[in-house]
């Protein structure tokens, strides 16, 4: 039997205040559920009350929940008598705080929650349950004690108009790119408690961009944790070093140590921030492990990251589900949902990223039903953009960006762009704005600088990509863009 943090008669006191207080009634019931009584004749006459009040929007009187009962059909006769002496015991007014009465019956509710997760904990570990994995017992008991009685009864919106006047004209934390169009559609980079996707085929560049914006966020003076379960941890470092070192990946590897030790030294005078790689095993690790890597970061290194990059999210494992007995559109949509959550918990944003579609890897265009795996992903994310290549953006060394969803601006403007690429020094870059053309009629006018006037030739590389301002040929494009990479 389950212990009760009450008396007996409290359940008694709950299912009183149901039919005769209002207030009370509006608060909690809600929360209460059929499970956390004990005896059967309180579960049914609790059923018929909460019956009652989700059909007509308000209190059932005595006489109408015995009614209700004499009409079920799947209890005894015997059931029904206790039932309806249990009706007629219950007090027709209620003389206690009605502050301490709802404090109460929170307490009571998460008790008899945490019990019934315990007791779902145990069938998990005795193996009795086919779809739940051992690793959801945290996520159960973590919903269970976060039971609690929410106060806030709604936004009144002629009187609460100045509360929307400052929340309009708040100043949001986010942490900014060093990419000017970024910038522009996140409105100022990301918010905190946000998961955010790059969607890209193999070797497009997924870890680059990861890498590149990981790098970026250091030099502004953010601790960034980097969470790779694709490459080694050295990898990762090593393309970081290519991107804030100033050099290629084959140049350090060629590189005397006391030039490497000046360059190290000469890095480190500019990155106020911290970066920790941590790399766990391909589909080995979930929220679980990042949770708790970041309170051990905490606890023995004083550690507490700006932003959390994980590479990449496919290739993660859920906390709460065996991925071989699930579809993969809830296996996915679960870990996106993990991960949010982790995002929330320890405010802050989080980058992923994830695979396109054999379709989608092999077009020039990317959409969201490019998704690989599961279409619960971009359901879940907060801001999901396309990595695009090909041939001709390759030799060009650009990259084509597209947003897929993003709830920090009116995806409609800015839809898609081009970034500079250098692939050897692990490096993006705003291209010179005078070749960039944005593909949206929507975009705002002010944005199109300097397109060029007149038909182009048939043979361009604007035809091929549907408007955008591309270099013609390499030189030209030596000669445009050599003054517009930033320098670190």
């Amino acid at each position: 039997m389950a212990p009760s943090i009450l008396n007996e008669k409290f359940e008694l006191t709950i299912l009183s205040n149901l039919i005769y207080n209002e207030e009370f009634a509006r608060k909690a019931v809600p929360f209460l559920k059929e499970e956390f009584f004990r005896d059967r004749t309180e579960i049914i006459v609790f059923q018929q009350i909460n019956n009652f009040i989700t059909k007509y929007n308000n209190l059932p009187t005595r006489e109408a929940l015995t009614i209700e009962l004499s009409n079920l059909k799947n209890i005894t006769e015997e059931e029904f008598k206790q039932s309806k002496q249990l009706l007629n015991s219950l007090q027709t007014e209620s003389n206690v705080d009605q502050q301490w009465l709802l404090d109460t019956t929170e307490k009571f509710c998460k008790d008899r929650a945490v019990y019934n997760a315990v007791l779902k904990g145990i069938k998990i570990i005795d193996g009795k349950d086919k779809q739940l994995s051992p690793e959801a017992i945290p996520s159960i008991l973590s919903e269970a004690l976060a039971v609690s009685f929410d106060q806030h009864i709604g936004h009144n919106y002629v009187e609460q108009s100045d509360e929307r006047f400052d929340y309009y004209h708040r100043v949001e934390e986010r942490l900014k790119f060093d990419l000017q169009y970024f910038n522009r559609i996140t409105k100022g980079g990301l918010p905190p408690k946000t998961l955010n996707v790059a969607l890209a085929g193999t070797g497009v560049g997924k870890s680059l961009f990861m890498c590149h914006v990981a790098a970026s966020m250091i030099t502004q003076g953010k601790n960034v944790l980097y969470i790779t379960l694709e490459m080694a941890e050295e990898r990762i470092a090593e393309r970081i070093d290519a991107n804030l070192l100033d050099c290629t990946i084959d140049e350090l590897y060629d590189m005397p140590k006391k030039f490497y030790d000046d360059k190290i030294k000469k890095m480190q005078s500019k990155v106020q921030g911290q970066l920790i790689i941590k790399e766990y095993p391909t589909a080995s690790a979930h929220t679980g492990h990042f949770k708790n890597l970041i309170d051990e970061l905490a606890l023995k290194k004083s550690f507490k990251p700006d932003i959390v990059f994980i590479d990449y999210l496919n290739i993660c494992s859920s906390s709460r589900f065996k991925g071989g007995n699930i579809s993969s559109y809830f296996y996915i949509k679960a870990i996106a949902e993990e991960l949010r959550g982790l995002a929330v918990t320890y405010n802050v944003p989080i980058v992923s990223a994830t695979q396109t579609t054999r379709t989608g890897y092999m077009s020039s265009d990317v959409g969201l039903e490019d998704t690989s795996e599961s279409f619960g992903l971009p359901a879940t994310a907060d801001f999901m953009f396309a990595l695009i290549s090909n041939e001709d953006l390759e030799e060009l060394s650009q990259m084509k960006v597209k947003q897929l969803k993003n709830r920090y601006n009116d995806p409609g403007l800015n839809r898609a762009f081009i970034i500079g690429v250098d692939r050897a020094k692990m490096r993006l870059y705003d291209v010179e704005q005078s070749a960039q053309q944005i593909v949206d009629s929507n975009q705002e006018t002010e944005k199109q600088l300097n397109e060029p006037s007149g038909p182009q030739p048939a043979d361009s590389a604007y035809d091929k990509f549907s408007g955008f301002k591309v270099w013609r040929n390499k030189a030209e494009k030596e000669v445009h863009l050599s003054t517009t990479k930033l320098k670190w």
